[in-house]
């Protein structure tokens, strides 16, 4: 018989109304973060001589400037002439002054006129590998040679490993983090069952290989890109004196620290949930011995309380070191505010795990383990609904750490993937509660664990009769020469439950046993039809949240929409100005007429009231440059009523054009005008508000 709620189901839904709205405002805020949330991977600011820039002399070195700080070495910046040949010295200038990350090399002298190539590779402080290239021009540009890689710094066969170590990392955290604290918080009696301690040894064994596998592909990863680089010590040793290496050799030692977490769990507290388990089941004691036997059972029962607050303690303390490897190295580490930033980090991967993992123990318990309480679901829905909680406070701050406006939402792929984040979980919010309503449908534990016992009762009882028989046909056997084939058959049948002497025949019947065991519990545990709804509801859940994982791991490899909109000058109402960076843009157009559609990125340096110089690229959707036969610029500023002030941009390249002293007389949010022709009839004006300071 399926049990009822004891409230009825109209204030029931409506007393989970408010916890409801709380739950998706929480995760509303917590999607605009991801489980590693930060402030950005390092970009390019500027650099010296600029992209595309023609310059009448050769300069006596190449500068890079970075909105973060970089991690870069002799060979980071290469200079290579038309035909390919570096012209540069290879050692590595440290010019970083303040907050100002600028790093060069010099160059030979005597370099000849033509177009020249800068490659450059470097590691952000939040731990990814960035990389690009650039053309500077002596005398005048010409043709060049050289081809550079298509591959991007953390890309290739070696991005892909690495990315997928880093996704079984997160799970392999959540398992284990989430199992365990399923366990202690909610069902400690799990501790002695097999199959939750099968998932949580499982979710150990996934971090700690993932972890060596970061380890060792950390080198191509942030190099070559070659697998064979992996076996170079010396390569090794550089990652280990890294941010990113000594994070990673500290999850290891940690993970040491969670096996001996994991022995105690499965070993000292699962013997004293057994014992304590099997007390209270005893018989009540004879009149003598009562006294004796209540104080004992008190006396098991504080030790084993003590146990658990000692490996809750000391689970607490193990996971949030495991969770502050993440933290201490990558997003949160760098950026806006990363005192606040790497401890509600911290929290917000606890969080994560406890929800996430829980769900998963949740879900093998209620497949694996026919007798798992009732209360002990309903914990476990306390438990997650505290998690949320926490994921509001992080959320919100993390959302405004990483995103920075609300045109980041839609205009960076940061953002969208966000976006994508937000569909799943609404998907598991809706899904949760769902179980929630599952969940007051279950049967009580105690008629539960009454079938079970009587199963098992009768399991035990045909099986002495049986083996009783089997004795007395043996005996009538052993006396009588010739059977008959009825005989034979009752004798053939009563094998199934004895041991024979051929260990062929006893490891035969054994698997018929277990199979037979195996049917009679999932009859038992089918028998409550609440919790068969709970587990299709919870194993929904579960699905829900490997693809969420599966985005957030995107998303922490993902440049944030804070750092885009710096490199691409798209903010919310106007780009802004900072000394020493210039201000960029990028529009897309489109003409109405053949071959119409491109975008085109204007640079305005140093971006500044005075003199500023102004460099312009048009692209096809392709990503090609496209040689339009007419570029207009204008500066507006309607504040003072000041313009337009028109700019005739001379072309540098095919899709280049560039203007030198480009004068903006005063401080304010000026509008950018440009006019794209793209044949003698067809053209079009996108114009962007930009702030110069």
């Amino acid at each position: 018989m399926t049990a009822t709620a004891s409230t009825p189901a109209r204030a029931r839904a409506t007393a989970l109304l408010p916890r409801l709205a709380l739950v998706l405002a929480a995760l509303l805020a917590t999607l605009f973060t991801a489980a590693g949330p930060a402030a950005a991977h390092a970009a390019l600011t500027a650099s010296d001589p600029k992209d595309g820039a023609v310059v009448a002399t050769a300069p006596a070195q190449v500068t890079l400037s970075f909105s973060e700080q970089v991690a870069m070495g002799d060979d980071s910046i290469r200079v290579m002439d038309p035909q390919g040949k570096r012209v540069d010295t290879g050692e590595l200038r440290d010019m970083c002054s303040g907050s100002t990350i600028r790093y060069g090399t010099a160059l030979h002298s005597g370099l000849p006129n033509g177009t020249y190539t800068v490659a450059w590779q470097a590691v952000s402080a939040d731990s990814h590998p960035v990389s690009g290239a650039f053309t500077f021009s002596i005398g005048a540009p010409s043709a060049t040679q050289v081809t550079l890689p298509a591959q991007k710094a953390g890309g290739g066969p070696v991005g892909i490993a690495y990315g997928i170590a880093r996704y079984a990392a997160y799970i392999g955290f959540t398992i284990l983090i989430g199992g365990a604290a399923f366990i202690l918080l909610c069902w400690h009696r799990g501790s002695a069952e097999r199959p939750l301690q099968k998932l949580v040894l499982r979710g150990w064994v996934l971090l700690t290989a993932s972890t060596l596998a970061m380890l060792v592909l950390r080198n191509p990863y942030t190099g070559s890109g070659k697998f064979a680089d992996a076996f170079d010590l010396d390569g090794l040793k550089a990652v280990l004196d890294t941010k990113a290496g000594a994070s990673l050799v500290s999850r290891l030692l940690l993970l040491g620290a969670a096996a001996l977490f994991v022995a105690v769990l499965f070993g000292a507290y699962a013997r004293r949930q057994q014992g304590g388990a099997a007390q209270d089941g005893n018989v009540e004691p004879f009149d003598g011995d009562e006294a004796g036997g209540t104080e004992t059972a008190a006396d098991g029962r504080k030790d084993t309380s003590d146990l658990a607050f000692g490996l809750g303690v000391g689970g607490a303390v193990v996971a949030g070191g495991i969770a502050a490897t993440w933290a201490l190295s990558e997003h949160a580490s760098t950026g806006v505010q990363p005192g606040i930033a790497m401890p509600v980090d911290i929290l917000h991967l606890l969080a994560v795990a406890t929800w996430l993992g829980g769900l998963a123990a949740l879900l093998v318990a209620l497949y694996k383990i026919p007798g798992i309480e009732r209360e002990a679901v309903r914990r476990f829905s306390k438990v997650a609904f505290i998690s949320v909680l926490v994921l509001v406070v992080t959320g919100v701050y993390q959302s405004w750490r990483q995103l920075g406006s609300w045109s980041a939402l839609t205009g960076t792929s940061y953002g969208r993937l966000l976006l994508i984040k937000l569909a799943l979980v609404g998907v598991l919010v809706g899904i949760a509660y769902l179980s929630r309503s599952w969940t007051a449908r279950l049967v009580d534990s105690r008629a539960e664990a009454a079938l079970v016992d009587v199963s098992r009762e009768t399991q035990t009882d045909v099986s002495r009769e049986t083996q009783r028989d089997v004795s007395r046909e043996t005996s009538e056997r052993e006396t009588s020469e010739r059977e008959t084939p009825a005989q034979e058959a009752e004798v053939e049948e009563a094998a199934l439950v004895t041991v024979p002497a051929d260990p062929r025949r006893a490891a035969q019947l054994a698997r018929q046993r277990a199979a037979r065991d195996n049917a009679r519990s999932k009859r038992v545990r089918d028998a409550d039809p609440g919790r068969a709804g709970l587990r299709r509801s919870v194993l929904a859940e579960a699905a829900v949240a490997v693809a969420l994982l599966a985005v957030t791991t995107v998303l922490t490899n993902t440049e944030p929409g804070r750092t885009a909109e710096l490199e691409t000058g798209q903010g919310s109402t106007a780009a802004t100005a900072v000394p020493n960076r210039p201000v960029k843009i990028t529009l897309p157009f489109d003409t109405g007429g053949p071959q119409g559609k491109g975008t085109v990125r204007l640079e305005l340096a140093p971006g500044r009231v005075g003199a500023n110089g102004l460099h312009l690229w048009a692209e096809n959707p392709d990503g090609q440059p496209l040689d339009l036969p007419e570029v207009k610029i204008s500066f507006t500023l309607p504040a003072k009523e000041i313009g337009p002030l028109p700019v005739l941009p001379d072309r540098a390249t095919p899709g280049h054009w560039s203007a030198d002293g480009v004068q903006l007389p005063l401080a304010g949010e000026w509008r950018i005008d440009i006019t794209v022709r793209t044949s003698d009839i067809d053209q079009t004006t996108v114009q962007k508000n930009v702030k110069i300071g």
